[in-house]
Order: C-alpha cells, then sequence, then structure tokens
C-alpha cells in the first residue's frame, strides 16, 4: 500500500472550493484541519505560507503540492483540494493550479516527509494520473487514485 493511502481519505478531498488565492485555499484547509483533527488553524495557514515564501510549490501542469511541518502533529495527514477556478500558484510554466496537494506532516517527520512528496511527484509526473484524476468528481474516485499502488 502507498504512503498516500495512509493520510488522504475520502473525507480529506474537497471539491469545488471557494478560493481565489493560495492563502484562502490555505484557510479552507486549516478549517477542514482544525474541524477533523483539531489543529490550530492559524499554525496551520501560518506553516504553508512560509513554505511558499521558500518557492512556489506549484509543479506545473495545473498541480501543486504545498506542504508544512505542524508542531504537535503525531502523523503526517493529507487533503486533496480542487478550487472552483484555477488559482495563480507561481509555478514554473506560469499555469495557474487546478488540483492541490496540501500535506502536513510532523515537526520532525523529515524522512517520511520526503518519500511522501517523492511518492507525490511520481503520481503527478504520470500523464494518465493526470488526465485520471481531472475526470475523478468524487472524493471516493480521488482518493482511490491516490490509493492505487
Amino acid at each position: 500500500m502507498s504512503l498516500l493511502a495512509d493520510l488522504l481519505t475520502p473525507e480529506n478531498v474537497l471539491l469545488n472550493v471557494e478560493a481565489s488565492n493560495k492563502r484562502r485555499l490555505f484557510e479552507v484547509v486549516a478549517l477542514a484541519a482544525e474541524e477533523r483533527y483539531r489543529l490550530a488553524p492559524m499554525a496551520t495557514v501560518d506553516s504553508l505560507l512560509a513554505r511558499e515564501k521558500l518557492g512556489s510549490t506549484g509543479l506545473g501542469q495545473g498541480i501543486a503540492i504545498p506542504h508544512g511541518r505542524i508542531r504537535g502533529l503525531e502523523r503526517a495527514i493529507g487533503y486533496f483540494v480542487r478550487p472552483e477556478e484555477p488559482i495563480v500558484f507561481e509555478a514554473p510554466d506560469r499555469l495557474p493550479v487546478r488540483d492541490v496537494f496540501v500535506l502536513l506532516v510532523p515537526e520532525a517527520a523529515t524522512d517520511e516527509h520526503l518519500q511522501i512528496l517523492s511518492e507525490l511527484a511520481q503520481k503527478f509526473s504520470s500523464k494518465s494520473f493526470r488526465e485520471a484524476l481531472a475526470a475523478a468528481t468524487t472524493g471516493e474516485q480521488i482518493y482511490a487514485l491516490f490509493s492505487a499502488p
């Protein structure tokens, strides 16, 4: 089983999110994480924004993988987010982002964090995966795509 299957659930798939920019998208995820995992919303938003200041997590081809370290988090969690309209993410190809995988990891989860990012990058590098993801319309369908080996 992939690492992604352990950190994403169908409930952590947020579709048609009203977010016109990165900050608003991060706020939506932070509120969902507060409700589900009792994480402090501002700590989540601040962590994600701090990482973005180091360089955009936009990969190109409409994909971004923002990630942040969260003090007190016991295990990595993920959210897949699709905004209603693609948003600017300063991706290398300058295209707006339509599919976002937000990764939240414990403050000291270095090796696991890198393995998860590697697995995500590998998935997103596949054209057939990106096409299947674009066609998926439910949390269950998207979860199944990320959970597949």
